[in-house]
């Protein structure tokens, strides 16, 4: 039995042969050497040099008369930029927070709250990425060259000497080495990373200060590009690094290579974060990084409920906001809105292409009932999506038809979503011994047990949407109790497993084909799921094809509970493929179990975000790159000084701008 990946959301990642750092101390070491802790060294070395050791058929040190002749290197140079390079530098742009994070960790434990993307996933740069506008090409990021040999499946990088963390300290091959031991490490207590740099990686050879390569199991249509998009971690910052390791960096601001850095002093509890530029930011000339991150500060200032983030918009606290909730676009921030008449607010819609986020219905199959087949399916026919589409998003959202809608291809031909039809749902549930209606219209079963569940969701914006799926819901004789948490709670909830149904989704990450392994192979179900041997566990109420392990596995993507050894047998061969062709005839039968199993119902998708700003921030032409998938993610806006200096005057005195209703449609699928 193997285990795979989970998909990243806008995917991230890095420990090694020792150089010499300037201001640090230590003795350098003979190139291609692995490095050694020495007298005196920190816990977190002597742990990290054992780990070499023992592990040396996964750390290779090599020297560059290593490296094979006949590598052809790529620098992706020749690709187009995307953002304005004349884009200008200064000012404080303001956006808000759905609540305060936990902590400031990236990974482990309570590390996927809404702050994480500001302080990695949109803000560090990787490895290589793949061009936002040419998802055929990938473009440098950090490492400045790249080279594939598919013969041996193994991707040389070079790094760009040019890198720097915040600290002033070079980014050097030390850093990729760390950061493949911390993400290895038992410490962590994130089993998806465990499991992703052990699975997806043979080898990690470095070969000198700045190049290095990964040598993968299997030779991918897509190497690079899917696993050089990640971040490393700097080795000097983790000294102290070892089992209690989440608690010392619960709050711990830590040196970056991206544009933006996190002080102490800007840490408001509870309030705000703020990030600032950081001076001589190594990236500034860089082809892909010029013209972006253009405010010196970034202020996130919390604001829990969605309605007074627009009302905090709307007085000019903030410079951007998101309308894709249909009340706030059609009803408190529409074009009749005195400031969007005047002009002075610009509402956008910008269609984009991307894998579809998976809004639906998550059940959870370790609940009671809710691990009944005919119970799923009867929640299959009594969830009214439909109606969300058309009465709750107004007629602008579309259902989604399969698990992984958005890559360019179907993955499944004929599926499409069980239709809303309460008869039918009657007679599943009466499969499954509710049968009789009680008197408040709720079904119960013959020992007075009434079909009931908890919708639990953290997204506060969609709490007006619940009480349309609540009330369709009882017309098939099921009672839903709505449950609207903040996100960050939510969120947690549902990754510890405690709920029984939850309307969410997990973004995609924009590649060429949809990841699997983290939402249903069963290894992120239960910890006890398959045997030393690989053989699925059973009890004695359970059955190879309907197992019943014990130990629920938390914080994993698997929200669904789904354990079904024949669909992970798919998934794990799935992960095994090497042709794109082979990948898709895979993905055809696994999409079919997952609808099979009924253990999570269809939402919705949107094929756009909108939104509105303040005429004094500006965008490149188009407004926005092919994939992204918010606004700011790529942050390829500025605020212009003379045009918010012009702002406040017209703000004081009623002065009015052409109304704008800005529709960017060059990317529509049509």
């Amino acid at each position: 039995m193997l285990t795979r990946p989970r998909s990243l959301q806008v995917i991230p990642l890095l420990v090694g042969i020792a150089v010499s750092l300037g201001g640090c101390g230590r003795q350098a070491e003979p190139v291609g050497a692995a490095p050694s802790p020495g007298r005196g060294a920190p816990a977190m070395e002597a742990d990290l040099s054992n780990t070499l050791k023992a592990q040396a058929d996964f750390y290779v040190f090599k020297t560059p008369a290593d490296l094979p002749a006949d590598l052809t290197w790529q620098d992706g140079l020749d690709l187009p930029v995307f953002a304005d390079p004349e884009a200008r530098k200064g000012g404080t742009f303001h956006m808000s927070l759905p609540d305060f994070p936990r902590t400031l960790r990236t990974v482990g434990p309570d590390a996927s709250g809404g702050v994480r993307g500001y302080l990695r996933d949109y803000t560090e740069p990787s490895l290589v990425k793949t061009h936002p506008n040419r998802p055929d090409a990938v473009m440098p990021g950090l490492a400045d060259r790249w080279a594939v040999s598919t013969s041996t499946r193994t991707v040389y990088y070079h790094l760009d000497p040019r890198a720097r963390w915040s600290d002033g300290r070079p980014l050097t091959t030390d850093d990729l080495v760390f950061t493949f031991y911390f993400n290895r490490s038992p410490y962590l207590r994130d089993p998806w990373y465990n499991d992703f740099y052990t699975a997806n990686f043979r080898q990690l050879i470095i070969f000198d200060t700045h190049t290095f390569a990964f040598v993968h199991p299997e030779n991918k249509p897509d190497l690079a590009a899917r696993f050089g998009d990640m971040v490393p971690y700097p080795r000097h910052a983790f000294q102290d690094f070892g089992a209690d390791w989440l608690e010392r960096f619960q709050w711990r601001a830590l040196p970056r290579l991206g544009a933006y850095e996190l002080l102490e002093k800007d840490i408001e509890k509870g309030r705000a974060i703020t990030l600032n530029r950081v001076k001589n930011w190594w990236g500034e000339n860089h082809r892909f990084l010029r013209g972006r991150f253009n405010p010196d500060r970034y202020r996130l200032e919390v604001i829990r409920d969605p309605d007074k983030v627009v009302e905090a918009f709307a007085r000019g606290d903030l410079d951007l906001v998101s309308l894709g909730t249909p009340k706030f676009w059609f009803e408190t921030l529409p074009d009749t809105h005195p400031e969007v008449a005047a002009g002075r607010i610009v509402r956008f819609k910008f269609y984009n292409r991307i894998p579809r986020p998976d809004w639906g219905i998550w059940i959870n199959c370790a609940k009671p009932l809710l691990d009944t087949l005919d119970v799923r399916l009867g929640l299959h026919h009594a969830i009214d999506i439909d109606l969300v589409c058309t009465q709750y998003f107004r007629g602008d959202a579309e259902r989604l038809q399969t698990r992984s809608d958005g890559y360019g291809w179907r993955t499944h031909p004929t599926l499409a979503p069980r239709p809303y039809d309460p008869e039918k749902a009657r007679a599943h549930f009466a499969k499954a011994g509710f049968a009789r209606q009680g008197d408040d219209g709720v079904l119960v079963d013959g020992s007075g047990r009434r079909l009931s569940f908890t919708l639990t969701t953290g997204r506060q914006e969609y709490r007006d949407m619940l009480p349309i799926l609540k009330q369709q819901a009882m017309k098939a004789g099921l009672e839903l109790r709505l449950e609207v948490l903040d996100s960050t709670t939510g969120f947690k909830k549902v990754q510890e497993k405690n709920h029984e149904i939850s309307l969410l989704a997990l973004n995609r990450a924009v590649e060429l084909y949809p990841r699997y392994w983290e939402r249903y192979h069963g290894s992120n179900a239960y910890t006890d799921a398959y045997s030393l041997d690989g053989k699925p566990v059973t009890t004695a109420t359970g059955s190879v094809a309907n197992p019943r392990p014990t130990q629920v596995k938390t914080q994993t993507n698997n929200m669904t509970m789904t354990f079904l050894p024949e669909l992970d047998r798919l998934i794990e061969a799935y992960d095994r493929a090497e042709s794109l062709s082979e990948l898709k005839r895979l993905a055809e039968q696994i999409e079919a179990a997952i609808h099979a199993d009924a253990a999570w119902i269809p939402g919705w998708k949107l094929p756009f975000y909108r939104g509105a700003y303040w005429r004094h921030i500006k965008w490149p032409k188009g407004f926005n790159v092919m994939q992204s998938r918010t606004p700011e993610e790529y942050f390829v806006h500025w605020i212009d000084p003379e045009e918010k200096k012009s702002l406040d005057e017209a703000r004081r005195t009623g002065r009015s701008y052409p109304a704008e209703l800005q529709v960017f449609d060059q990317f529509r699928e049509r």
